[in-house]
């Protein structure tokens, strides 16, 4: 196969990127609390940004939170009281984790399982390193 013909194979299997040129932010939880429950009011725009499925930021959260919770339309429901500078963190510390590349920094990578070992894999730079799959 000549290499023209390798190039244009590769171009077709590569996934495009859909990147921007302002700076990965993730927005800040916007919420309250009731009675003893936190509610995340913004926990929809929180999870569409950091491009992962919603059961699996919310299992992290409950994890280091250490506290149950459920899912209610684009609300996360907390039952303890919590600051939201604490979920801000904890938040972040997922972003870090599960969706920020090593080598590049960039958002833009995607949760991949092969065989026992689940990998982050940047779209961005090609970079691969495995992350902890249990949650």
């Amino acid at each position: 196969m000549e290499y023209e013909q390798m190039l244009k194979k590769l171009y077709k299997e590569v996934k495009p990127l859909e990147t921007s040129s302002e700076r990965f932010e993730i927005p800040k939880v916007k919420g309250h609390i009731e009675g003893t429950k936190t509610i995340i009011a913004n926990f929809g725009s929180i999870v569409g940004t950091l491009r992962r499925p919603v059961e699996h930021i919310s299992k992290f959260l409950f994890k280091e939170l250490a506290t149950p919770g459920i899912i209610e339309g684009e609300r996360l429901i907390l039952n303890r009281k919590l600051s939201s500078k604490t979920i801000n963190e904890k938040i972040e510390a997922y972003a870090n984790e599960f969706v920020i590349c090593k080598e590049c920094k960039k958002p833009d990578t995607e949760i991949k399982k092969e065989d026992r070992v689940t990998s982050i894999h940047c779209l961005a730079c090609g970079a691969k390193h495995p992350v902890r799959s249990k949650i």
